[in-house]
C-alpha cells in the first residue's frame, strides 16, 4: 500500500524537499539521525503533504462548489452512564481538596490548552488523575465524540459528565467553586457546546459563554471591570500567546527535534507509549509539525523573525502587570488570566525558544513567581 505514496514522493516531493532546509537535517552526512529514523520520518512527511493536498482540494470543492452549510446546532455535554476503559499515567493527590471532585483529566503533556487546565486545578488545590493520550493514535479518547484535548471526566452520582475546552473546563470549576449549591450539571447549562461550519468549510465545536464565570450574587462596577480585564487576557492567551508559540518552537527542523524530544521527555512518552510510537511520535510529528508551522506562521501575522512575535506578546502581557504595580495581573495572588497565560507558557518550557524568551523580556520573574506560587497550592505526584 505504500508503493504510489513513496514513488510520488520520490519523484515529486522529494527533489523540492533537497532545495530546502528540511533537506539538511534528512541528507547530511552530519545527521546524527539513524536510516530507519530518517526513513520514518519522510514517509511521515509523505503522508503528511498528500493528505494536506488531499484535504486542501476536498475543501475547495466543498465551500465553492458544495452550498455552504452555516447552519449552528447546538449539542449538550455528553453525559456517561459509566467510566470509559482508561488507564491513568499518574494522579495528583492534594490532602486538603475540598472541592468534592473526582477527575479523570485526559491531555497530551506539553499541549498549551492542557497546561492550562493542569496550572488552574493545580492553583486551585484539586485533585485529579491524569491519562496521557497518544497525539498519533488518540486510543485513549476513542470513546469521546470529542476527538480533541484536553476533555476532563467529573464523577457524578449517577455517572460522568464530560467538559471539552480548555477556557470552558476553568469557567465551569471555577463556577462551580464559587457556587458550590448550584451543581455541576445545572452550571454546564450555562455554556452550551455548539457545532456549525466556519467559512472553510470545516466543521467546528466551540462553546458559548466559555470566558464567564457564572455568579448568582450582583458585583460592582469596579468588580465587573476586573472581570473584564481578566477575561480580555484569557481571550488574548487563547488567540494571540498560544498563536505565537509553533512558529517558534519548530522554527527550524533542528528546532522541531529538539521539541518533540523535550516532549518525549516531560511527557513519560517512553514510560507510556511502544518504541515505534515513541519514535512516530518524535521524528513523524516534528516533520509534521515544520510544515505546519509554516502555514500558521502565515495565517496568523507572525513576523519574518518568529521571535520578535513572541517577545512583542510578552511584553504586552508584563507591560498591564506593570501599570498596576502588582506581582500579578490578579494582584497579590494569580487571577485566571494569570494561570491562563502561565499555562500557555509551561507548554514551551523546556523549548530553545522559552530560553530566548526569559533573555529578551522580563516575564522570567513573573513566570517563576507563579511556579512557586503553584508548589504551595498543588497537591503531590503519585505514580500509577
Amino acid at each position: 500500500m505504500w508503493r504510489p505514496t513513496l514513488t510520488i514522493f520520490r519523484k515529486v516531493i522529494l527533489p523540492s524537499l533537497k532545495e530546502n532546509t528540511f533537506s539538511k537535517v534528512l541528507y547530511s552526512t552530519k545527521s546524527k539521525l539513524p536510516k530507519s529514523t530518517a526513513k520514518l520520518t519522510l514517509v511521515s512527511a509523505s503522508v503528511g503533504i498528500l493528505i494536506g493536498a488531499g484535504y486542501g482540494g476536498y475543501t475547495h470543492y466543498k465551500v465553492n462548489v458544495k452550498k455552504r452549510n452555516n447552519v449552528i446546532e447546538s449539542d449538550e455535554y455528553a453525559f456517561l452512564k459509566e467510566a470509559p476503559e482508561y488507564k491513568a499515567h499518574y494522579k495528583v493527590l492534594n490532602d486538603t481538596d475540598s472541592s468534592n471532585l473526582q477527575l479523570i483529566l485526559f491531555q497530551y503533556r506539553t499541549c498549551p490548552f492542557c497546561c492550562k487546565v493542569r496550572a488552574y486545578l493545580d492553583a486551585k488545590g484539586i485533585s485529579y488523575e491524569v491519562v496521557e493520550v497518544d497525539a498519533v493514535l488518540r486510543q485513549a479518547i476513542k470513546w469521546s465524540g470529542y476527538k480533541k484535548v484536553p476533555i476532563l471526566l467529573a464523577k457524578l452520582e449517577d455517572g460522568y459528565q464530560q467538559l471539552l475546552d480548555s477556557t470552558a473546563i476553568i469557567s465551569v470549576l471555577e463556577t462551580y467553586l464559587r457556587d458550590k449549591p448550584m451543581p455541576l450539571r445545572d452550571i454546564i447549562k450555562y455554556y452550551p457546546a455548539t457545532r456549525y461550519t466556519n467559512d472553510s468549510g470545516k466543521e467546528v465545536t466551540d462553546i458559548t459563554n466559555k470566558y464567564f464565570v457564572m455568579l448568582n450574587s450582583a458585583t460592582s462596577e469596579k468588580k465587573k471591570m476586573i472581570e473584564m480585564e481578566e477575561r480580555d487576557w484569557r481571550k488574548w492567551a487563547d488567540s494571540v500567546l498560544v498563536h505565537t508559540l509553533s512558529p517558534n518552537v519548530y522554527r527550524t527542523t533542528e528546532e522541531a527535534i529538539e521539541t518533540f524530544k523535550w516532549f518525549e521527555v516531560v511527557g513519560g512518552w517512553r514510560e507510556s507509549f511502544p518504541a515505534w510510537e515513541v519514535a512516530l511520535m518524535v521524528y513523524g510529528g516534528a516533520a509534521a509539525m515544520w510544515m505546519i508551522s509554516k502555514r500558521l506562521k502565515k495565517r496568523h501575522n507572525i513576523k519574518d523573525d518568529e521571535r520578535q512575535s513572541l517577545y512583542d506578546a510578552a511584553n504586552d502581557w508584563m507591560s498591564a502587570i506593570q501599570k498596576k504595580g502588582t506581582v500579578y495581573l490578579g494582584g497579590d495572588t494569580p487571577n485566571l488570566a494569570d494561570i491562563s497565560v502561565f499555562g500557555v507558557l509551561c507548554s514551551i518550557e523546556g523549548c530553545r525558544a522559552f530560553a530566548d524568551l526569559r533573555q529578551n523580556t522580563t516575564i522570567g520573574n513573573w513566570f517563576d513567581n507563579m511556579k512557586k506560587h503553584l508548589e504551595t497550592t498543588k497537591g503531590r505526584v503519585i505514580p500509577l
